[in-house]
C-alpha cells in the first residue's frame, strides 16, 4: 500500500471530468453569443431599411432553392 503525504491532493475521475465538462460548457456559451455581438447597430434602422430583402434574387444558391422546390405544374 502506498502512503502519500497528506499535503498532496487526489485528483479523482468524477472531479476530472467535472472541470472538463465545465470548460467545454463555457467555451461554448461564449462561442454562441460571439456572433450576436454586432448586432447591437440594428436598431439604428429604419422602417424601410428593415423590410428590405437580405439576400440577392439572382444569387445561385437561391435560384437552386426556387428550382428545387417548385412544385410541378396542375394539369
Amino acid at each position: 500500500m502506498k502512503v502519500r503525504p497528506s499535503d498532496e491532493k487526489i485528483v479523482r475521475r468524477r472531479d476530472l471530468l467535472r472541470g472538463i465538462s465545465a470548460g467545454a460548457i463555457g467555451g461554448t456559451a461564449m462561442l454562441a453569443t460571439a456572433p450576436f455581438a454586432s448586432d447591437a447597430l440594428a436598431g439604428n434602422e429604419t422602417a424601410d431599411e428593415r423590410r428590405k430583402p437580405r439576400y440577392n434574387v439572382n444569387s445561385p444558391d437561391v435560384q437552386a432553392f426556387y428550382r428545387v422546390n417548385r412544385y410541378p405544374a396542375k394539369k
